[in-house]
């Protein structure tokens, strides 16, 4: 026992928490079974290899921020609202990520872009990507702070390694020309290297009315809709077709 507790302070030394909670169990594994040498080691390293990818992955999606809805395996395939079960099953084989393509999903609130987008999001982070899941208004909140507020400067870091940002509802409400400013210089920043997926019920051509600046929009979407698949969501309000009563019928 005092052997095993020496292993056990070792891997606690060296930071090996899954081999210290397995090692008793294959140690009793090994005696009995009479593994070799190297069974012995590898069963080791696998225990902490998988506690390891299973405390990313609770990192990653902790700092994605995801929507409660967004589990694309009740997606509803009977749904006519633009988009089809090939064109879906496409996108979460996350290709578009590795080639840096913007994906844009437009349409009338309720048709459900952001149970996509969220979606999407959750498929990459479990893959290993960094993914993160804001709204616009998130964004443009965290660049007005990040010289002032240490949070605030910890998520723009945070953002600039991303692999793929949603951005949902852009350009929901006009923002002022300085966050316009600002949000472009951050979008100018990463764009070729991170993917985007854009949610909006709003054309392109509107935006420049939330912005109130042609020129400040035209180069914003110079640069999102370059390598960018848009897809048109349409239909009824999913919500509003589902909606509950507080009353009985």
């Amino acid at each position: 026992m005092e052997k095993i507790q020496t292993v056990k302070n070792y891997c606690r030394q060296f930071k090996l928490p899954g081999m210290s909670g397995c090692f008793e169990n294959v140690l009793s594994d090994a005696q009995s079974d009479q593994i070799s040498y190297l069974d012995y080691t590898l069963k080791l390293m696998k225990a902490e290899a998988e506690l390891r990818e299973e405390k990313s992955l609770e990192k990653r999606l902790k700092s994605a921020r995801l929507p409660l809805n967004h589990n694309l395996k009740d997606f509803d395939y009977t749904a006519e609202n633009g988009i089809h079960k090939t064109q879906l099953q496409q996108l979460l084989e996350l290709n578009w990520i590795d080639q840096v393509y913007n994906i844009i999903l437009m349409g009338p609130s309720g048709t459900g872009k952001t149970y996509v987008a969220a979606g999407l999001c959750h498929q990459a982070a479990v893959k290993g990507y960094k993914a993160y899941f804001r709204s616009m208004e998130d964004i443009v909140s965290m660049l007005k702070l990040k010289d002032v507020a240490v949070t605030a400067k910890n998520e723009y870091k945070r953002l600039l390694k991303a692999n793929l940002i949603v951005i949902d509802d852009i350009m929901l409400f006009p923002i002022d020309k300085q966050a316009a400013v600002n949000f472009f210089n951050f979008i100018n920043q990463i764009f070729e290297k991170t993917a985007f997926i854009i949610t909006t019920n709003k054309s392109p051509k509107e935006w420049a009315q939330m912005v109130d600046d042609e020129i400040v929009t035209t180069a914003l979407l110079d640069r999102l809709l370059y390598h960018c698949q848009v897809i048109n969501l349409v239909g009824n309000s999913y919500r509003m077709k589902n909606r509950k009563s507080i009353f009985n019928d």
